[in-house]
């Protein structure tokens, strides 16, 4: 089983290319989602995070906001080892 990442981004976001490039680093699978001209996406991020700020970062249900690499880690490394049981 595999792991289901989402980040939800904005073009105009620094910090959304720091959690992609983290992400890519370790060759981790995700997939972007960005709100700009999205306005699904937009309402679904602001109904689960109770506000829009990007990026948000979904490890299997765990939301992660911003950069938080000690966060992403944590998450990759619980979610590997519920998966390896």
């Amino acid at each position: 089983m595999s792991q289901v990442i989402t980040v939800y981004t904005s073009t105009l976001c620094p910090v959304c290319g720091m959690v992609k490039s983290f992400l890519d680093s370790f060759e981790v699978p995700y997939k972007e989602v960005n709100v700009d001209m999205n306005p699904v996406a937009m309402f679904h991020l602001i109904s689960k995070a109770r506000r829009l700020s990007v990026p948000q970062t979904i490890i299997n249900g765990k939301r992660i906001s911003g950069f938080n690499p000690e966060k992403i880690m944590q998450a990759l490394i619980i979610e590997e080892r519920g998966f390896m049981h």
